[in-house]
């Protein structure tokens, strides 16, 4: 008597059974992982914030250093204010790039398949055009003025889609800050074009 056997043969490629639904997707999802492999780079475009702010805070510290006080000047003195917002600057910048490398951006599977990496270029510049603008041109637009173009490209920058409002809204804080400082601690901000009204 034969026994019966025990080989087993397969049958046609056709025929054999596709794999589960959960491999596939584990699968698709090692495949489209934003992210792996690409180089540090990818979803860390954030880092361009804090080093702005970082390079702000060191122009206030260049500043402050090679400005001329005199010695019978009272606290807390021209030195003071700039000191807190480099601090304050160095602080947040530091802050913001923890918060980068610990939290990348993610990106879903059609940008990874698209692009290296993704940044909102457009954002960057009205930031960092902002910030130049207020820098370069303090002096002879005064606080007012490039305060307000300050508030006003960082709205845009972020997404403020009412440019009329925002810029009202950015002359009022920048003239009561003007107040603040000019009159309530005596302090000489640059009042150019409005100095003579």
């Amino acid at each position: 008597m034969n026994s019966p056997s025990t080989e087993t043969t397969s049958g046609p490629p056709w025929d054999t059974p596709p794999a589960s639904s959960a491999e596939s997707a584990a699968g698709q999802g090692r495949a489209s992982e934003p992210g792996r492999g690409q180089g540090f780079l990818p979803g860390r475009s954030g880092l361009v914030i804090p080093l702005v702010l970082a390079g702000i805070s060191t122009y206030l510290v260049y500043g402050m250093v090679t400005m001329t006080v005199p010695e019978n000047t009272d606290f807390p003195g021209p030195r003071f204010y700039p000191m807190l917002l480099a601090i304050v600057g160095y602080v947040l910048a530091a802050l913001l790039v923890l918060d980068v490398l610990r939290h990348p951006e993610k990106r879903d599977a059609e940008d990874a398949a698209s692009y290296t990496f993704h940044s909102d270029w457009k954002a960057v510049a009205w930031l960092v055009g902002g910030f130049l603008l207020f820098a370069l041109g303090i002096e002879f637009l005064g606080w007012i003025i490039a305060g307000a173009l300050l508030f006003w490209c960082v709205a845009r920058g972020v997404g403020s889609k009412r440019p009329v409002f925002d810029l009202s809204l950015a002359l009022v804080f920048s003239s009561l800050i003007y107040l603040g400082f000019a009159v309530g601690l005596g302090l000489n901000l640059p009042s150019g074009l409005l100095g003579g009204l």
